[in-house]
């Protein structure tokens, strides 16, 4: 929510608020007035779509969390291809470096959201402010209030997981100064759980994904926000309201991400190919050989880590033995892609993986070639770990027809919800309703992972929801958040490097070598789980104070 990268049809067809003069009659055919706005529910709905834009930046279609694309960057589970394209590659690697370019006005600038979120904040209270006084019937009004204070919630719960703070401010807009202290965590966290509830309770029920906000939608973020501030019981009754609705998952893991037919889906946002209503996601992440294809860049701006494919279980259960593709010089011995269980090859592109009408070819001269890291100044669509990123991609967009994808955002799915569930069952105490829910998603249809058992301690069942976290909700804009709250970022994603396979070809044969595509440790320090207040606000507001790990 750093910018607004995407704005949704019915605000590009040209809603304005202007005044009108009376004494000249005029009434403008391309502009429609306030108070027209506000004389019909047709058109007070135009108003309240601006909020929807905002609804990628929940996850990874916004570019995407952050501006310096997606937080798996900042990870193991994924690496920017070189130290160039600023934001788009030697920002996210920067980052993932920490040490002294951590300032405070450098992580507000890339990952910071304080200024634009506060905006749509008062943008949503004035809105909130003329519903109430419109003449809409009353269930009507509810609904569409139902709608701003999910936008509302969804804003507040952005800022209070960054800075665990903020200013609370509501539809009366006479509060709004210049000079006001923070309100505490607990009350942050209360503000957004009810305006969830409210529009849980006000928001139609309704299967149906695409389209306006749902209960369901609201249900679902209750349950993602609350795991930030402990409310574990608000999670799961949430949890149980979404179940109660009938979503079911879908029979391929695939099919997870599409829009029509998605049995799983919560909320979808949806795309259409006009002018500001598409997203360049494929542009930036495709493989390299597409822009033989009319891409419009090279693609393969970041690329999957051999450190997430090692992660993915045998269908059979239990994890690979990758030692052989550890050793020095490498092996000729093909690596295990085929055993890997099915979410794997859903969610990554790898040596000799079907794509489009081709066959990936990630090797060293290959129609996608490799790069490497720090020696290849720009890697022009090559990748720097051997793999390429498939999920979210669309395989049959024309990029020649299209200038921009189509592909849906599924901000809100079942198996999410699941694990959520799971999660506040874990710190309850229930492990045996948390094993019940992991392996719900473990064995979904598709995917059919053996069933977790004997499972007897808390570390262990917590150890088996990471990893299902991990591996189910990849990509997703979910995993550098979740290291984050749980307080492991500063010991599992510091003092470590990541991986690759640099790939040779020799007639039929190819020669992995497992490489590190880092040239210093990854670092997160302590003070990275509370980001700083911006500088402009300091010099602004008396009643605020940096805090302390910033000072």
């Amino acid at each position: 929510m750093k910018k607004r990268y995407l704005t949704i049809a019915s605000i590009a067809m040209g809603l304005a608020v202007t005044s009108c003069n009376d004494f000249l009659n005029i009434s403008p055919t391309d502009k429609v007035t306030e108070k027209l706005v506000w004389s019909d529910v047709a058109t007070g709905e135009l108003a309240v779509n601006y909020f929807y834009g905002d609804i990628p930046n929940l996850g990874s279609f916004s570019n995407y969390q952050s501006s310096i694309g997606l937080t798996e960057g900042l990870t193991d589970e994924f690496k920017y291809g070189n130290m160039n394209y600023n934001a788009f590659c030697f920002i996210p690697n920067e980052v993932s470096y920490g040490g002294t370019v951590l300032t405070a006005p450098y992580v507000d600038s890339y990952l910071g959201v304080w200024g634009t979120t506060y905006e749509q904040i008062r943008r949503v209270n004035e809105t909130l402010g003329k519903l109430h006084a419109s003449s809409f019937d009353e269930h009507e009004k509810q609904r569409l209030e139902g709608e701003l204070r999910f936008f509302r919630a969804m804003y507040y719960f952005e800022l209070l997981k960054r800075y665990h703070q903020a200013i609370i401010y509501d539809e009366d807009l006479t509060k709004i100064s210049t000079n006001k202290a923070l309100d505490t965590e607990a009350a942050g966290w209360d503000y957004v759980l009810a305006d969830l509830t409210f529009a849980a309770q006000h928001l139609p029920v309704q299967k149906a994904a695409m389209g306006r906000l749902t209960s369901g939608a609201a249900y679902a973020l209750i349950t993602r926000a609350m795991l930030y501030c402990n409310n574990w019981d608000a999670v799961k009754e949430a949890a149980k309201k979404v179940f109660d609705m009938g979503y079911t998952l879908t029979n391929q893991y695939a099919d997870a991400f599409k829009g029509e037919g998605n049995t799983e889906a919560i909320y979808t946002y949806v795309y259409g190919n006009v002018a500001n209503t598409g997203h360049q996601f494929d542009s930036y992440y495709a493989p390299g050989g597409d822009h033989s294809l009319g891409m419009p860049t090279y693609g393969a701006f970041g690329t999957p880590t051999q450190d997430l494919v090692e992660e993915y279980e045998l269908k059979t259960g239990g994890k690979a033995d990758w030692t052989a593709w550890h050793a020095q010089g490498g092996t000729t011995q093909a690596p295990p892609y085929d055993q890997l269980e099915p979410r794997f090859a859903a969610t990554i592109l790898y040596n000799g993986a079907k794509w489009r009408d081709r066959a990936i070819e990630p090797f060293v001269g290959g129609k996608d070639g490799w790069a490497e890291w720090m020696k290849d100044a720009v890697n022009e669509g090559r990748t720097t770990t051997g793999y390429y990123l498939k999920k979210f991609l669309d395989e049959s967009r024309d990029y020649k027809a299209n200038s921009q994808s189509t592909q849906p955002w599924v901000a809100f799915r079942l198996a999410e919800v699941y694990l959520n569930y799971a999660e506040a069952c874990l710190r309850t105490n229930d492990l045996a309703e948390t094993v019940i829910y992991i392996n719900k998603v473990r064995q979904r249809p598709g995917v059919g992972l053996p069933a977790l058992q004997n499972l007897t301690t808390a570390e262990q069942v917590f150890d088996a929801l990471r990893h299902e976290r991990k591996i189910e909700l990849a990509f997703e804009g979910l995993y550098y958040w979740d290291m984050r709250r749980w307080g492991l970022a500063t010991t599992q994603l510091t003092g470590i490097r990541r991986h690759g396979f640099k790939i040779e070809k020799s007639g039929s044969n190819y020669r992995y070598q497992y490489v590190t595509v880092d040239n210093v440790n990854l670092n997160y320090p302590q003070k990275m789980n509370r980001f700083p207040i911006p500088v402009a606000e300091l010099n602004t507001n008396k009643e605020m104070k940096q805090f302390s790990e910033w000072q």
